[in-house]
């Protein structure tokens, strides 16, 4: 990281150009996201017989041929390079290269150069300086604080757009820095108000998030809550109620079947003696017959049988 950071600076200070820069339009710094593609371009104001447009990467020891347009032969991408790299513009006047998904080693600073027939080289140097954003991430907390945070490398520049808040940072074991901003809901006067949180990483472009935070009346929240409670209340009474009511009506059930239950025995052993009746009754009946027919043709008695005997004896 050192050693980019000084090759930046004499890149910007123009220790490795040569040639003539004056006619040379182009962006001294370039800002990418890691990640993202990277534009490099460069405009040669003053026309001239340009044979050959080269683009070099400067390393500490030395440059890099990176690609070239050629007037008679076209435009090539060097073999080390071609899935990393290609032109936007392949002009003589006007040329740009594209480099894809950025990463720490493609940090740095390029050069393009405009070789000419009869003018000599036209150079200019542009540095390539690589940004890591992750975020912003919004949210309230507690629900009494709203915070924003990103994390970035270089440190981001986070904002809230509440009259005042706090800010802090954290720098990670891998170079990157977090910065949080917070809010007390307590300074949002306004019913359902919007927060907003803006972040920025250098000259990169800004982004932003936001949200509704909605009024938080705690008057209302504890008069629904109570109101819940009675609800709840109300509706324990009742349930515990017809438990009640149901149980008192089992019971009545209950005793209603032992009261009728003995009752039932007793006919049943009415219905059960009823056969002895019938077979007594019946008997009575044949004795009293009986007695009946013998009243009727009665038996001479011993007695008179004698008599008789006697009398047919006298005669």
């Amino acid at each position: 990281m050192a050693h980019r950071a000084v090759l930046h600076v004499l890149c910007v200070l123009g220790v490795f150009q040569k040639g003539l820069t004056a006619l040379i339009e182009t962006q001294h710094t370039v800002e990418a996201a890691v990640g993202d593609k990277a534009c490099l371009n460069c405009h040669l104001i003053q026309s001239g017989d340009v044979l050959q447009v080269t683009w070099l990467k400067i390393l500490p020891e030395g440059v890099k041929n990176l690609a070239y347009c050629h007037k008679d032969f076209g435009q090539k991408v060097n073999s080390d390079f071609t899935d990393k790299m290609e032109f936007r513009y392949a002009g003589l006047q006007n040329s740009s290269i594209v480099i894809r998904r950025v990463m720490e080693e493609d940090e740095g600073c390029y050069r393009c150069m405009f070789n000419t027939f009869s003018e000599g080289a036209y150079n200019a140097t542009i540095c390539l300086q690589l940004y890591e954003l992750h975020g912003p991430f919004l949210h309230v907390r507690e629900s009494t604080v709203v915070s924003c945070s990103a994390t970035a490398r270089p440190a981001p520049t986070v904002t809230l757009t509440v009259p005042h808040y706090d800010s802090t940072s954290v720098t990670n074991t891998n170079g990157t820095v977090t910065v949080t901003t917070t809010a007390g809901l307590s300074r949002l006067r306004s019913k359902n108000t919007q927060v907003g949180c803006a972040v920025r990483v250098l000259s990169g472009p800004q982004i932003e998030v936001s949200m509704m935070i909605p009024d938080y009346d705690f008057t209302l929240i504890i008069v629904s809550v109570v109101v819940a409670c009675v609800c709840v209340c109300v509706v324990a009474a009742v349930v515990i109620t017809l438990l009640k009511r149901k149980h008192r009506n089992r019971r009545s059930d209950k005793d209603s079947e032992e009261e009728e239950t003995p009752q039932k025995a007793i006919k049943d052993t009415d219905e059960t003696k009823t056969p002895l009746k019938k077979e007594e009754n019946e008997l009575r009946q044949r004795t009293s017959t009986e007695k009946d027919k013998n009243h009727d043709h009665p038996k001479p008695s011993s007695l008179e049988g004698r008599r008789k005997l006697s009398f047919n004896s006298v005669n």
